[in-house]
């Protein structure tokens, strides 16, 4: 019997993503586009919706052909995306009424401000687990309701379609006949409870958005429905959907409660397994739904960390002491440590623990002998000390202790920094030797789904370590760096919750 395959779609930040994956879970063919980056203002940062799902359908063609199969070839496509970014479009056209507001847009900062003040921060943390930050949806989907042009009118009407970036791909794979998005999607709008797992209408009225305008919520391992046949020349199974970092960690089979993984990429995403139970956290972290399937929620705590991997973009764009992202392990390596320098990378601010969305980057510790090279590797320093931080606030929450730290995405391919990592941690940090594990987590759910494996145990077997860090013996110099990052943070950001 011909091998069937699923073709997972990996939609993020900067770029669109195809991956089409075997049963033994191996990636057999990979397609990528960047798209435009949009700055119409100060700590504004957009997408056009229409070039997200060019972008994306041109990448599931180029993969598809590189591997000479066509959609009878396909079990299921699973999504997963950029979380919070947020597309309102015509329900009639499917034209967007506004550019993708971003995940880190900034804009609506002020309104989050005067929302704290109206003393609505509780309710909000109780019934999405999340604090309030323009980071998420609901802010950005009143925004848009206020400023384009009839754009509240036409959501009234019932004529408007809000998604995040998972429901629009949905929408346009089945030619507009699915306004679907997944539970743990829904748990990023800051409008949906994870305990009744509900659209919630005293949110919904808070933040002034007809209910109208939502998506269906899905478990994360379902067939919602099918493709429009003149896509793929036949009706494909939609099989799977979760938000990046969820399936970062379903792909890492992070699946038992205190397992956890650190997505690497332009920002540092940090997720503990917590079980079945939501923890409330007391440390400014995130309570949010890992996965729904087979009926079953599993929730998890999180910590974002806003700039990681972009600050070696900065670096190279803004700064141009290397030529490529790729330059900077090398040059960092030129030099035993920093040099007393520390880089806190807060370029938009400051994610979790700190939540200080007025924060701006640092770099301290300057001295006549302070080198690129030592610049380079406070960068490099400042993403681990950024999930040390994190790290302690999980362990202070949950009461479990950290084994192991699993690891991926693109920075996590830096050996010099996993190591720092490890030390500063007095952990293992473990990185698989599939690096593609959003994709996979996607992948995996969607052949769920459809019976392509018949259960996590089968897909568990097919995790397999490339390298583990171990930390080093010595703890002094460890202990002496992790004091000065202290002092660095106490510069930059307004408020240093108590450890």
């Amino acid at each position: 019997m011909k091998e069937q395959y699923i073709l997972a779609i990996d939609q993020g930040t900067s770029s669109s993503r195809a991956i089409i994956f075997n049963s033994r879970g191996e990636s057999c063919a990979v397609a990528q586009k960047e798209f435009t980056q949009h700055f119409p203002a100060s700590g504004w940062v957009e997408h056009n919706p229409n070039e997200i799902w060019s972008s994306e359908a041109a990448v599931i063609g180029e993969s598809m052909a590189s591997l000479g199969i066509s959609g009878d070839d396909i079990a299921a496509i699973g999504i997963t995306n950029q979380r919070e970014t947020t597309i309102l479009w015509d329900a009639e056209t499917g034209e967007p009424v506004y550019n993708a507001i971003v995940w880190q847009d900034r804009r609506t900062a002020e309104y989050c401000d005067q929302l704290k003040a109206q003393g609505v921060t509780d309710m909000i943390r109780q019934k999405t687990g999340l604090i309030i930050d323009a980071y998420f949806s609901a802010t950005k989907i009143k925004w848009i309701l206020d400023n384009v042009a009839g754009a509240r009118e036409r959501a009234e009407q019932g004529k408007l379609r809000f998604g995040t970036v998972d429901s629009w791909l949905v929408w346009q794979l089945t030619g507009g006949s699915l306004h679907v998005t997944d539970a743990t999607n829904a748990s990023r709008t800051m409008l949906f409870n994870i305990h009744t797992l509900e659209w919630d209408e005293e949110l919904l009225r808070l933040f002034d958005i007809p209910r109208a305008l939502m998506p269906e919520v899905k478990s994360c391992s379902e067939v919602y429905g099918y493709t429009q046949p003149t896509l793929f020349g036949k009706q494909v199974p939609i099989g799977g959907m979760a938000g990046d970092q969820q399936a970062a960690l379903f792909g890492q089979l992070c699946t038992e409660p205190g397992s956890v993984k650190n997505t690497y990429g332009t920002g540092c995403f940090l997720l503990m397994n917590s079980g079945e139970t939501p923890i409330m956290s007391a440390n400014n972290l995130l309570t949010t739904i890992a996965l729904k399937i087979n009926g079953k929620v599993t929730y998890a705590l999180e910590g974002s960390i806003f700039v990681g991997g972009s600050v070696v973009q900065w670096l190279r764009d803004g700064l141009g002491i290397i030529k490529s992202s790729g330059e900077i392990e090398a040059l960092a390596a030129t030099v035993p440590d920093t040099g007393g320098v520390y880089f806190v990378p807060a370029l938009t601010g400051m994610g979790a623990p700190y939540w200080d969305q007025y924060a701006r980057g640092s770099i301290t510790g300057i001295s006549r002998g302070t080198t690129a090279a030592h610049i380079a590797r406070a960068a490099l320093e400042g993403i681990a000390f950024q999930t040390l931080d994190i790290v302690e606030a999980m362990q202070r929450d949950a009461q479990i202790p950290l084994r192991e730290l699993k690891v991926d995405g693109g920075a996590s391919r830096n050996n010099l920094m996993m190591q720092f990592q490890a030390d500063i941690l007095n952990t293992k940090v473990i990185r698989p030797k599939n690096p593609e594990t959003t994709a996979l987590g996607a992948a995996y759910l969607a052949g769920l789904a459809v019976g392509y494996w018949d259960s996590i145990e089968t897909i568990r077997k097919q995790w397999a370590i490339d390298s583990t860090f171990t930390p080093t013996a010595d703890r002094q110099p460890v202990a002496d760096a992790v004091r000065g990052w202290r002092e660095a943070i106490k510069r930059t950001v307004s408020v240093v919750p108590n450890p």
